[in-house]
């Protein structure tokens, strides 16, 4: 039904186009694509394009179709890529409340009724935990200088407990923080390693898609740049026992330790474990006193 002038043979798996000899020169099975006036073909790439674009318009026609064939697909690996994009396309992410989305809540306690709630409880968890590990290394701080250890614990979790321990961080609905992270709809992307601008792999994940992503979400890390257990807090120790009448800086502290200062979301396999090399301010360590003039 095509005109016979201007269409034209390529070849599928890269859109070469084809002259009558090269044509009488392919192996059999070879698939071909025919085009008419004014069409092109880039190659087998050009499909996954108008796959990708028919995610937005036409998100349920492609898991229908994606269904029927995985019904009689055998090959292991395209069954596996089916699979995969069924699942992931199959998502509730806008649904925030229990009972609209109860299969996301599954194995969770009962006193979690929306999504941003468990998030936000997970961030806490994860903020409580370094404040434990501040906490413990008491018994590495020199005995003259515990008690002003101690004295700056208590300030940084007074302030952790003012800012409900940084849970709006993976609330999707406190957007202004959150937003440092992720986007509104509760995509979060992976920051990369400490030693790079962005992940090589362009990880992503949205945790408040479907119970694997939420699942899948705990394993990824909050790094310290600057590193807690080999700099911070032993610089912290430090500064506490050489103050020597000096004011140590705590809130410099408490940001490298428990912000988005300091610190970077990275899927597992980007959090490196080796050392970072990097070491706090040696000038933000002490505050500056403010000096006091006498009225004459």
């Amino acid at each position: 039904q095509l005109p016979l002038a201007g269409s034209r043979l390529c070849l599928y798996e890269d859109g070469t186009e084809l002259t009558e000899s090269y044509f009488r020169a392919l192996p059999p099975h070879t698939e071909l694509v025919l085009l008419g006036p004014g069409e092109s073909w880039r190659g087998c790439a050009s499909d996954i394009e108008r796959l990708l674009a028919a995610f937005c318009s036409q998100q349920g026609a492609v898991v229908e179709a994606a269904r029927r064939l995985l019904t009689d697909e055998r090959a292991p690996h395209r069954q596996k890529l089916l699979a995969d994009l069924i699942h992931n396309l199959s998502e509730n992410i806008l649904a925030e409340d229990k009972e609209d989305d109860k299969k996301w809540f599954e194995g969770m306690f009962s006193r979690f009724k929306n999504k941003s709630s468990y998030l936000r409880h997970s961030c806490e968890s994860r903020m409580r935990g370094y404040m434990r590990e501040v906490s413990g290394f008491i018994s590495n701080v020199h005995p003259a200088a515990r008690d002003a250890y101690r004295g700056i614990i208590g300030l940084m979790a007074d302030k952790l407990k003012s800012v409900k321990y940084n849970g709006c961080y993976f609330d999707r609905r406190e957007e202004e923080e959150a937003a440092r992270l992720c986007t509104a709809e509760g995509w979060f992307s992976c920051q990369g390693p400490f030693d790079r601008d962005d992940c090589p792999c362009k990880h992503s994940i949205n945790p408040y898609s479907n119970r694997e992503s939420r699942i899948l979400f705990s394993t990824w890390n909050l790094d310290h740049i600057i590193e807690k257990k080999r700099a911070v807090v032993p610089e912290l120790a430090e500064a506490v026992k050489t103050r020597d009448g000096r004011e140590v800086n705590w809130e410099y502290f408490y940001q490298l330790l428990f912000t988005l200062d300091n610190l970077k979301l990275v899927h597992i396999a980007c959090h490196k474990k080796t050392n970072h090399n990097l070491s706090c301010d040696k000038t933000r360590i002490y505050r500056k006193r403010k000096q006091t003039h006498e009225i004459s």
